[in-house]
């Protein structure tokens, strides 16, 4: 996959995320099962992880995993901490939780462990062939 696509993808991924964390909780429907949010949260994170690791890792034309792996993983962290203090300081019906910011890090942590699963099993190759 040409890493220009990569980037447009981690950069649509990144849109996404921000805006559904940003946006006025009163535009989102509401669906009543205990902790929803923190599965999405988990969930938007480990896309997030997934999608600028392959970037980068084709970006920066490594066989080795670490260093793309571990950057995408600080990116994601960063991000949700970032989004977390702007929930806190620039929306009015959200505020920012430790709580989200530990379903961030668990997306990530996820993320991390399935391009090593991924990575043992040469997936990642074939996915970023070309």
């Amino acid at each position: 996959m040409p890493k220009y696509l990569l980037f447009v993808i981690a950069l649509f991924w990144t849109g996404i995320v921000a805006y559904f964390c940003l946006v006025e909780s009163s535009e989102i429907p509401t669906i009543n099962i205990p902790d929803l949010d923190k599965c999405v949260h988990t969930f938007f994170h480990f896309v997030f992880t997934l999608v600028w690791f392959l970037f980068l890792r084709k970006q920066l034309q490594r066989n080795n995993v670490i260093r793309p792996l571990f950057y995408s993983f600080l990116l994601s962290l960063f991000f949700g901490v970032g989004i977390e203090f702007m929930q806190q300081l620039y929306t009015t019906t959200r505020a920012g939780d430790f709580l989200d910011f530990i379903a961030n890090a668990i997306g990530a942590i996820l993320a991390l462990f399935t391009v090593v699963f991924c990575n043992r099993f040469n997936v990642l190759n074939s996915i970023l062939k070309n």
